[in-house]
């Protein structure tokens, strides 16, 4: 079985941190284990924590009005998923199944929230993390086209980091604007682009508050998180 400790080192989250401040993150890691079609979390749940996968896959998926699921991310050995909203005080935007038998760590949100406060190098290890994944977004973004989505894309949403995608110098910024062209509703959070003080370059889509945003995800019948 591996250990704890060889795992947090390993888990780009923590890597290169201080042995000090791995033992540290080893104290409140929980060892959780999960059966086949287990589920981890359900969508709409609280984000009490997040999990780092040591053994298995899991993969994170929505389910629409009519029963349909879409797979959006399956995550194997190393991997972390459900930080997001675990630093954001929200719910589990989708749901997360082990599809093999699978053993993870769990971290508590309220201890680790405070073992960051008190680590600013983890913090930045965290940022990196995050942006990798929104590098990933843009790749999937330069991938998109009218003629591959059809009618299926229908609405783009922008949050948090996301915002930085519509705005002036955005690699994606032509093809997220022919897509605007083609009919596509591109809706971008207003806070957020004040956030990171942004709102003045923005060049595609419409300014809109979370409100007009949650109801547009809840009149889809698929959402994809990315």
């Amino acid at each position: 079985m591996k250990k704890i400790s060889d795992i947090i080192s390993a888990t780009p989250l923590f890597k290169g941190l201080p042995e000090g401040h791995l033992q540290e993150i080893e104290q409140i890691a929980v060892n959780k284990y999960f059966n086949k079609d287990e589920s981890i979390f359900f969508d709409g749940e609280k984000a009490s924590g997040f999990f780092v996968v040591v053994e298995g896959r899991i993969k994170i998926y929505k389910v629409s009005p009519e029963g349909k699921e879409q797979i959006l991310h399956i995550f194997g050995s190393g991997e972390p998923f459900g930080e997001v909203p675990v630093f954001s005080g929200q719910q589990f935007p989708a749901n997360a199944q082990a599809i093999e038998k699978s053993r993870l760590l769990f971290f508590p949100r309220t201890l680790f929230v405070d073992l960051i406060s008190r680590n600013p190098a983890l913090a930045l290890n965290m940022l990196a993390v995050l942006s990798m994944r929104l590098r990933r977004f843009t790749v999937q973004i330069e991938n998109l086209s009218l003629k591959e989505m059809g009618r299926e894309l229908w609405r783009l949403v922008f949050i948090n980091n996301g915002v930085k995608l519509t705005v002036e110098g955005s690699k994606v910024l032509p093809v997220l604007q022919e897509l605007e062209e083609g009919g596509i509703h591109i809706l971008v959070c207003g806070t957020c682009l004040t956030h990171f003080n942004i709102l003045d370059k923005k060049q595609v889509g419409e300014t809109t508050n979370m409100l007009d945003i949650v109801t547009a995800m809840q009149l889809a019948d698929t959402v994809i998180n990315i």
